[in-house]
C-alpha cells in the first residue's frame, strides 16, 4: 500500500502552515520527520487524519490512488490510517477495552463480530508488551493517567487496531528512559509488509529503538532534506543551524533582536 502526499498546502485561521509537502510512504517503511518547533510537523499529522480546523488550499493526499482528502475522519480510520496524538484526551465513562472493541467492530463487515476470547487475549498481551497495569482494560480512557501512560495507551491502541499507516505525533514526549525503550521497541515490532509509520519527533533517543528507513527534515512548512539515519546523527550533534544556514534562513527571534539593535543605533546616531 502507498500513501502519497503531493504539493500539500494547509492553513489555520488564515495563516499558511504547510507550504508544499511532498512525501510518499509505502508499507514496510518507517519514516521519521524531525525539525524545529513551529515548522508544521503536527499540522501535517492533523491534516492527514482530517482535523477540520485545518484547511487544505492546494495539493493532494491519496491512499492507493483513493482521494484521502474527500474522506471523513472515520473513513480514513477504516482505510487503515491511525494517529497517535501529541496530547491524548481523557474520556470519562468509556473504558479502554470498550473503546478499542468498538473501533475494531466498526472496521468489520456487516454481520461479522469481534471474537471476545481473541480480543481479551490480544488485549492482555498488548498490556504486557507495554508493561502497563493489568487493570488498564477496565479503566476509563486516559483518566488519571500520567503523560507517559497516555502515550503508551496510544501505542496499545495501535497494536490492537493494526493500521496500515500509523502517524505518531511526538509519541516520545513525557516518557522516561525505560518507557521510551518499551514504546520504541513496540513500534519497531509492528513493522511488516502491511504496516508503515510516520514518526514525528524532536529527538534521536526514540529512534535508537526503531529501524528507521527514511528521515526527513521539515523547516518552515516544507520538507527540505530527506535521507537515512545519518541525518539523525547530524541533527543530534549539530541541531538545525546547519540546515538553516544552507537554506539561508534567519531565525525570527534573531531578526527581531537585530532589528532592535539597529533601530536603537539609528536613533542614537540621529540624536548626535
Amino acid at each position: 500500500m502507498e500513501l502519497v502526499i503531493k504539493n500539500l498546502h494547509a492553513q489555520i485561521d488564515g495563516k499558511e502552515i504547510l507550504k508544499g509537502i511532498d512525501l510518499t510512504i509505502k508499507t514496510g517503511e518507517m519514516h521519521a520527520i524531525m525539525g524545529p518547533n513551529g515548522t508544521g510537523k503536527s499540522t501535517l499529522s492533523a491534516v492527514i487524519m482530517g482535523n477540520p480546523k485545518y484547511i487544505v488550499t492546494e495539493g493532494s493526499i491519496t491512499l492507493d490512488g483513493e482521494d484521502v482528502l474527500s474522506m471523513t475522519v472515520d473513513e480514513r480510520s477504516r482505510k487503515g490510517i491511525f494517529l497517535a496524538m501529541q496530547y491524548p484526551n481523557e474520556i470519562t465513562g468509556i473504558t479502554n477495552s470498550d473503546f478499542i472493541k468498538a473501533a475494531l467492530q466498526a472496521r468489520m463487515k456487516e454481520g461479522e463480530h469481534v471474537s471476545l476470547f481473541k480480543f481479551i487475549k490480544q488485549m492482555d498481551q498488548a498490556v504486557q508488551d507495554l508493561k502497563m497495569n493489568p487493570d488498564l482494560p477496565h479503566r476509563y480512557i486516559n483518566e488519571g493517567f500520567s503523560g507517559g501512560e497516555k502515550k503508551r495507551n496510544e501505542i496499545l491502541q495501535m497494536k490492537m487496531l493494526k493500521p496500515h499507516f500509523a502517524i505518531l505525533d511526538e509519541i516520545d514526549s513525557g516518557l522516561d528512559v525505560d518507557a521510551l525503550k518499551v514504546v520504541g521497541e513496540n513500534i519497531n515490532a509492528m513493522r511488516s509488509d502491511s504496516f508503515a509509520s510516520l514518526i514525528i519527533t524532536h529527538y534521536q533517543r526514540l529512534l535508537d529503538y526503531i529501524n528507521t528507513t527514511h528521515v526527513h527534515i521539515m523547516v518552515n512548512g516544507r520538507i527540505v532534506r530527506s535521507g537515512g539515519k545519518e541525518l539523525i546523527t547530524k541533527i543530534d550533534n549539530e541541531g538545525y543551524d546547519w540546515i538553516k544556514a544552507e537554506l539561508g534562513i534567519v531565525d525570527n527571534e534573531a531578526s527581531k533582536k537585530q532589528a532592535i539593535i539597529l533601530g536603537s543605533c539609528a536613533v542614537n546616531k540621529g540624536a548626535k
